[in-house]
C-alpha cells in the first residue's frame, strides 16, 4: 500500500473516531480540543517511526540480494556512551550505555589467517540510515578486499522513536562511530588496526572529519565528500524548520542564537587545527544540500592553519549533493580517484588496475 495513502487513511479514521467521541460529549472545551489534537499528532509521530522500522527490515533483506554474492553480511549490536546529560540521570536508562546496530561487510574471498584494512563508513542525513543506496560502493570496497563497518549511530531512523530521539548531532554520534571501529578490532582478528580509514558523505563526511580530528592515532586517512562543515553558516542558509532538528527538547534544546558556541563546538571547521592525517575533500558547485561555500569555509580554515590536505571543487557535476555517488560515468570516474587516495594510505590487498575493474566490481559486468 502506498505510504501516503496509508497515512491519509489513518488520519481519516482517527478524525472520524475523535469526531464520534466528541459528539457524544455534551460540552467540549478548548482544552479538550487541544488535548485531542496533541494526541492525534503524537499518533502520527509514532506511526512514522513504525513505518520506518518496516522499511528498514525490508531494506535489510535487500542487502543479501545486492551484495550477498561478494560479501558476508552481518548486523551487530554495540554499546556507545550513555545519552547526553546522562551524568545527571537518576534512572538506569539515562545512565547506561546506549545500544545501536552496525552493518558489517566482509569480502567472501578473505584468508582468515591474514589481516585486512577496515573502512568505517557512517551514513549521511540529520536523521537517516545506512541502506542499499550504497550498494555499488560496498561492492567496490569488497572487490578491493576492504572490511567495512557502517554504524547506525544514535538518531538513525528505522529503530523506533526512542533511538531517533537519542540524536546527538556533532556530539556522541561521533563516539558511536568510533565504537564501531574499536568493536571490529576487538572482535575480528582479520582486521588490521593499523590500516583503518574513514569514508563518508554529507553528515557522514562530517562525522568522518570529527573522528579524524579527534583521534589521529586511530585512523590512517579520511575522505569527506560534500561534508557538513559549519553548523552556524549552514543553519543561516537552510529553511527555518531545519533548525528545529537541533533545538528540539530531546536534542540541543536551544536555538543557535541562544547558544552559538555549542553549535560551533559541533562543527568540523572549529577543529581544523587538530588535523594530522591525510585528508581528501570533495564538493560540487551545484550541491543543493551542503552548499559548496560551506565546504569552502572548511578548506580555507585548513589552509589558514597551514595544514596539508587534498581537495577538489567540482564544477556543476550532475547529481548535485550525490554527484560522486551516482551511477553515471562522471561519478564513477570521481569515485575511482577516491579509491586511489585510500589505496595510497591503506594498501588494500587487491587494487583496481583501472576504472573498468571498478565498474565490473560494482555492476557485475
Amino acid at each position: 500500500m502506498n505510504r501516503k495513502y496509508y497515512l491519509m487513511r489513518m488520519l481519516i479514521l482517527l478524525l472520524v473516531s475523535m469526531g464520534f467521541s466528541l459528539s457524544a460529549s455534551a460540552q467540549v472545551t478548548n482544552e479538550d480540543l487541544l488535548k485531542n489534537q496533541e494526541a492525534l499528532l503524537n499518533e502520527f509521530r509514532n506511526l512514522r517511526h513504525r513505518l520506518d522500522v518496516v522499511e528498514k527490515s525490508i531494506d535489510d533483506i535487500r542487502w543479501f540480494d545486492r551484495v550477498g554474492d561478494v560479501a558476508y553480511i552481518d548486523k551487530v549490536f554495540m554499546a556507545g556512551p550513555p545519552p547526553a546529560g546522562g551524568e545527571n540521570a537518576t534512572t538506569l536508562p539515562g545512565r547506561n550505555p546506549i545500544k545501536f546496530w552496525s552493518y558489517v561487510f566482509i569480502p567472501k574471498d578473505v584468508d582468515p589467517d591474514k589481516k585486512y584494512p577496515l573502512i568505517v563508513l557512517p551514513h549521511g542525513g540529520v536523521h537517516s540510515d545506512f541502506n542499499t543506496y550504497y550498494t555499488h560502493i560496498i561492492r567496490e570496497l569488497m572487490a578491493q578486499q576492504y572490511i567495512v563497518v557502517a554504524p547506525e549511530f544514535r538518531g538513525s531512523t528505522g529503530y523506533g522513536r526512542g533511538h531517533y530521539e537519542l540524536i546527538d548531532y556533532g556530539g556522541l554520534e561521533n563516539e558511536d562511530t568510533d565504537v564501531s571501529r574499536q568493536y571490529m578490532i576487538d572482535n575480528y582478528p582479520i582486521v588490521d588496526k593499523n590500516r583503518v580509514g574513514l569514508m563518508g558523505w554529507s553528515h557522514g563526511g562530517m562525522i568522518s572529519l570529527m573522528n579524524a580530528f579527534e583521534r589521529p592515532r586511530d585512523y590512517k586517512c579520511v575522505f569527506a565528500g560534500v561534508p557538513v562543515s559549519d553548523l552556524i553558516f549552514r543553519i543561516g542558509y537552510k529553511r527555518p524548520s531545519y533548525e528545529d532538528y537541533f533545538s528540539a527538547s530531546y536534542h540541543i534544546g536551544q536555538r543557535i542564537d541562544e547558544d552559538m558556541e555549542e553549535y560551533r563546538r559541533r562543527s568540523p571547521v572549529a577543529h581544523v587545527d587538530k588535523l594530522e592525517i591525510p585528508l581528501l575533500i570533495h564538493t560540487n558547485t551545484i550541491d543543493e544540500d551542503v552548499h559548496y561555500l560551506e565546504v569552502l569555509n572548511l578548506i580555507n580554515a585548513l589552509k589558514a592553519q597551514d595544514k596539508r590536505f587534498e581537495y577538489e571543487i567540482f564544477e556543476e557535476i550532475p547529481g548535485g549533493h550525490s554527484f560522486d555517488r551516482m551511477d553515471h560515468s562522471q561519478g564513477r570516474e570521481i569515485r575511482y580517484k577516491i579509491y586511489k587516495f585510500l589505496e595510497k594510505h591503506l594498501d588494500p590487498p587487491r587494487k583496481f588496475r583501472n576504472q573498468r575493474d571498478m565498474e565490473r566490481a560494482a555492476y557485475r559486468f
